[in-house]
């Protein structure tokens, strides 16, 4: 399987002509819609769906899916093609095994209303767990860590990678940090920080890696 960072919230899995796109929000470079297969999206953020492009793919690719949350479903037109999904369920999407973990967004601040946020494990392997901290209750080889978020702080970041304790970790959700703040945030959570049992990478959008 290969993972492909494309700008902050997005990745992609791809294995042969297979390509499971991940969170394409509106601040998504448009490669990463190129032969997408099938698209997984956690939330209803800006920065993780944008429901005038997904629209878009649907229109134009009658043979795309996408697997998500009521709240999201609710947004897009697209039929019996749109599965809502919530925790713990399970299916296969473009050949790809994936669960789905936990119900709630992080909380922003008390006053702001928590709407739905699903996190998807894919083939066993990789955890995007969207706008939260969830824990999938299973072992993870590489774990999508969310750098930084205005719901988020570095001492919960640490903790997290810890409590899934996945060999390696690679930032996700890093659009809003200038190269000061990555390097920042990426010391903490990295070789620079506390310590935790994964290894910190980041990748750069459009870079890839083989897993």
């Amino acid at each position: 399987m290969q993972l492909t960072k494309h700008g902050h919230a997005c990745v992609v899995l791809s294995d042969g002509d297979r390509r499971l796109v991940l969170d394409p929000g509106s601040l998504t470079e448009e490669s990463a819609w190129a032969g997408a297969s099938a698209v997984l999206i956690t939330h209803e953020h800006f920065d993780h769906l944008d429901v005038g492009r997904t629209t878009q793919a649907l229109a134009e690719d009658p043979a795309l899916e996408v697997w998500t949350n009521r709240s999201v479903a609710e947004q897009l037109d697209g039929g019996s093609r749109v599965h809502v999904v919530g925790d713990g369920d399970a299916f296969t999407a473009a050949g790809f095994e994936v669960t789905a973990h936990g119900e709630h967004h992080a909380v922003i601040h008390p006053d702001v209303p928590t709407i739905r946020n699903t996190g998807f494990l894919v083939d066993g392997q990789v955890f995007h767990p969207g706008d939260a901290l969830t824990a999938p209750g299973v072992a993870v080889p590489t774990l999508l860590l969310p750098l930084h978020a205005p719901w988020s702080k570095v001492s919960e970041l640490v903790d997290y990678l810890r409590e899934v304790a996945a060999p390696q970790a690679y930032a996700v959700h890093d659009g809003l940090l200038n190269e000061v703040g990555l390097q920042a945030i990426g010391g903490m959570v990295g070789e620079h920080g506390p310590g935790s049992p994964s290894t910190y990478h980041r990748l750069a959008p459009g870079e890839s890696v083989q897993l």
